[in-house]
């Protein structure tokens, strides 16, 4: 039986395990990055690991989400990944050099390789034919120190592209098209993998586009295959030497495959505040418009933004409208100054922020009280704009460029012909923003440096014969990271200080949580299905531990937020019964007797409450039930106190 492109990666990086679904394998990583907003605790992980130097081939650490500096705390953060990417090999992206993903792909993503980042949307680097994934910032230290990353070995789903996109149609109606299908958690335990005709009309930053957002439908990763339509890719970045071909077998076989017909799609919108809430343009309607922001790691590519000025270039953006675009790297932006887009949106009335996420995280540009806004974006998750009762549709840029100017949410096919808009023979290639580590004499001398925002990682504790305590929060479907640990300009800068981060924990939800979670010393908390889904960042395990959180129960997990609650030390139990969720009360009494035996023995926990005993599961592996049993991946790696 032939192999599909994920089987072909993992099986040339497979450390550990057998290439059978449902169980866990052990992967080889060839290159690591970070960001800010998880970088500082990363950083802290590996350092405490006591490794000298970083083993992969190649790891860079970027800053792109907290560039806003209202006070001395992301400032200190960066200087202490600038330390540590100097001391410990890794090159440094500095303030400035772009978006994480976007640069990657420009600069050092390479097909075939394996690539673990500390932010959910690593997978863009699929869109090079690289395997990617999301990780946990304690994952990507143990990868950066020459450890195996695991994965539970996925399903594979194809999905077969037909045909070619219509005028003003994108690769971003192609993913929302995908989400429409497969729902936010229809990915869960999969790899999507891209194949068909249609594949050959795409570039890869539309590729990247698409799996940028297969984070959305909570996939293990997305894949496409690496062509030619690559190799001119990687040419014009002057990098044609790392290219080398990458397809799936005429004899591979899926287990499940989807068939899209390119030229049937419409321009589409994730309504709020789910980005599977997908409808037409047409369907929604001309809806009055407060904000239109272009960017972020999803559709911040030079040609996106071409499409963009375009549309605005002798035209003036709504008297009733806030644009915003940020390009998603120095190059983009040079580029775009030198071919004079840049000047077209200026004149337009865009406001042209850093190249950096910005509003994709909150971080700055929170729409008015109960406003529209329109973003490329790849979440619109409640709140995460920073105004909580606003309404976020994620839609492409074709469509915010249009609706930008009308005033109103507007189909771009009403713009007209649209001319070709293609990537050039050569890029602007000016690599001066990325700082080289020190040598290995040189990094022998050098310390780390830490302001005084800079808190120790909290460690878990060995898991107990049993476990008594309260259901301190009770929770519905679909609790995403964001509602766990919000993200935002006021919140971000306390990434690397959790006693204090820990305040705000599930404030999204219940804003008493933090202050009860403190007086009850320790709880569990409950959840419905898709637990955990939205972002990597492992803050929405290390925060709970904090707050004495000892196990989470819910009717499924998010991948990624499963995988960083083994590593804090917290147990994450699935209800064998769904329906058993509603007999849980917040404040009910939880007894978990002889939890310790149930994990270490691989045995079916049981939950006693008012008198009922219901049966769990805890779908772990003998490494990670290692890893609970020892207090989490810091105890257990004798980097703990």
């Amino acid at each position: 039986m032939g192999k599909t492109i994920a089987q072909k990666i993992i099986a040339s990086h497979l450390l550990s395990g057998e290439m059978i679904k449902g169980t866990e394998v052990g992967l080889r990583i060839d290159q690591t990055l970070t960001q800010d907003a998880t970088g500082t605790m990363a950083y802290l992980e590996f350092e405490a690991m006591g490794i000298p130097r970083v083993k992969t081939e190649l790891s860079v650490a970027y800053i792109d989400h907290n560039t806003l500096q209202s006070g001395f705390e992301n400032a200190d953060d960066h200087r202490f990944i600038q330390s540590a990417a100097k001391k410990f090999g890794l090159r440094f992206s500095r303030p400035g050099n772009g978006i994480c993903h976007q640069v990657h792909l420009e600069r050092f993503g390479i097909p075939g390789k394996t690539l673990i980042g500390s932010d959910s949307h690593t997978p863009t680097g699929g869109g090079l034919g690289m395997l990617a994934f999301g990780a946990g910032g304690l994952d990507v230290a143990v990868a950066m120190g020459g450890g195996a990353y695991y994965i539970v070995m996925p399903k594979m789903t194809r999905i077969n592209l037909h045909g070619r996109l219509g005028a003003w149609v994108s690769a971003k109606d192609v993913i929302l098209e995908v989400l429409r299908l497969m729902s936010v958690k229809g990915g869960v335990g999969k790899i999507i993998e891209y194949g068909g005709e249609g594949v050959k009309t795409l570039s890869v930053p539309e590729r990247a586009t698409i799996t940028n957002m297969g984070a959305e439908l909570g996939a293990t990763t997305s894949v496409f295959p690496s062509d030619e339509i690559t190799y001119e890719f990687m040419k014009a970045q002057g990098r044609e030497a790392d290219w080398c071909e990458i397809k799936a077998d005429d004899d591979a076989e899926y287990d499940e495959i989807i068939d899209i017909d390119l030229s049937a799609l419409k321009p589409a919108a994730a309504c709020p505040h789910s980005p599977d809430n997908v409808k037409s343009i047409e369907e929604i309607g001309s809806i009055k418009i407060d904000q239109v922001c272009v960017g972020s790691c999803t559709n911040s590519s030079f040609t996106d933004m071409l499409k963009v000025a375009h549309i605005l270039k002798g035209r003036t953006v709504a008297d009733n409208v806030s644009l915003t675009v940020t390009p998603g790297s120095k190059q983009v932006y040079n580029m775009l100054a030198e071919c004079g887009a840049l000047a077209d949106m200026i004149a337009a009335g865009a406001r042209v922020l850093e190249c950096t996420c910005g509003p994709c995280i909150g971080m700055g540009q929170s729409p008015v009280s109960a406003g529209v806004s329109l973003r490329t974006f790849n979440r619109n998750f409640l709140g995460r704009s920073g105004t909580k009762d606003a309404q976020v549709y994620l839609v492409s840029p074709e469509t915010a460029a249009a609706s930008a100017i009308a005033g109103v949410l507007t189909d771009p096919r009403t713009l007209g012909n649209m001319p070709a808009f293609t990537l050039p023979d050569s890029c602007l290639v000016n690599d001066n923003m990325i700082i080289m580590p020190a040598d290995e004499k040189e990094s022998e001398t050098l310390s780390t440096v830490k302001g005084p925002n800079i808190k120790e990682c909290p460690i878990g504790e060995p898991i107990p014969a049993d476990i008594v305590c309260n259901c301190v929060l009770k929770v519905g479907d679909n609790i995403t990271t964001d509602h766990i640990m919000p993200a935002g300009a006021k919140i971000l800068p306390y990434r690397s200080n959790i006693p204090h981060l820990s305040q705000f924990c599930f404030a999204v939800c219940d804003e008493s949580f933090a202050e009860r979670a403190k007086k009850a010393g320790k709880g569990i908390i409950v959840g419905g299905e898709n637990y955990g889904q939205g972002s990597s960042r492992e803050h929405a395990a290390l925060v709970p531990l904090y707050l004495g959180i000892k196990a989470v129960i819910s009717k499924s997990f998010a991948r990624i937020h499963a995988d960083n609650l083994v590593n804090a030390g917290i147990i994450p139990l699935v209800f064998d019964n769904p329906a058993d969720y509603d007999l849980i009360e917040q404040d009910s009494e939880l007894r978990l007797d002889g939890i310790r035996a149930a994990i270490e023995n691989g045995t079916d926990p049981v939950l006693t409450v008012g008198g009922r005993n219901i049966v769990l599961h805890a779908k772990l592996s003998e490494r990670q039930r290692e890893i609970l049993l020892a207090g989490g991946l810091l105890r257990k790696t004798g980097s703990g106190k």
